[in-house]
């Protein structure tokens, strides 16, 4: 008789609930290649406007480089401690791979050139202004974040968002180009410790039916 060793992969639902902001990470571990990998990969299939995926994963495993950054996240701690630091860009000129998709669609036979030429024009219109593109590079940045996150506990791995940088400081340190802007670090690894409970709101508090 032969035995099935086979762990189940978690719901989608018990990722969710799951997840906790963890700020104690054991030092020396090291994420393999190909789990890494996965978890950027499933990040990469969240949703963006125009699908233009205006995300981008910065990935810092050097420890070198992780305590370079250290002071620059004011001496939060997991950022030294953590398995990797992933800094999560947002892309303000996202109009440049918009026409890169739509040509692949068209030629692909996905949409016409009438629709690419369509899409393409509505695009770059919106980021004609400086305000959209911002927007857009961080409201589209923040989901693929969200998505990393749920990704990395689905595979085991604990992580923690954090918006508490010098942001011109980080840009100059890790040689970010104009075309980028930091939106948020997470750090990632294996828990030393687990997250403090975050109570949440009732859905009495939160959910507001057809009108104020």
């Amino acid at each position: 008789m032969t035995q099935n060793n086979t762990v189940a992969a978690p719901s989608a639902e018990q990722v969710m609930r799951e997840r906790t902001s963890v700020r104690q990470y054991k030092r020396d571990v090291v994420i393999p290649e190909t789990t890494l990998n996965e978890i950027l990969e499933l990040a990469a299939t969240a949703p963006s406007s125009w699908n233009l995926q205006q995300w981008r994963f910065l990935v810092i495993q050097d420890q070198a480089q992780k305590d370079l950054i250290l002071p620059i996240a004011y001496g939060q701690q997991q950022v030294s401690d953590a398995s990797a630091v992933i800094v999560i860009l947002g892309d303000l000129q996202a109009q440049i791979t918009g026409r890169e998709i739509f040509d692949g669609m068209l030629a692909a036979g996905h949409v016409t050139q009438e629709i690419r030429d369509n899409m393409v024009s509505q695009i770059e219109g919106a980021y004609s202004f400086e305000q959209v593109a911002r927007d857009e590079a961080n409201k589209n940045a923040g989901l693929g974040a969200m998505q990393l996150m749920l990704a990395a506990k689905s595979k085991g791995y604990d992580t923690v968002p954090m918006g508490g940088f010098d942001k011109a400081k980080l840009v100059e340190a890790l040689n970010i180009p104009a075309r980028y802007i930091p939106v948020m670090m997470i750090a990632i690894g294996e828990a030393a410790a687990p997250g403090r409970p975050t109570p949440r709101l009732p859905l009495s508090s939160l959910v507001i039916n057809e009108s104020f």
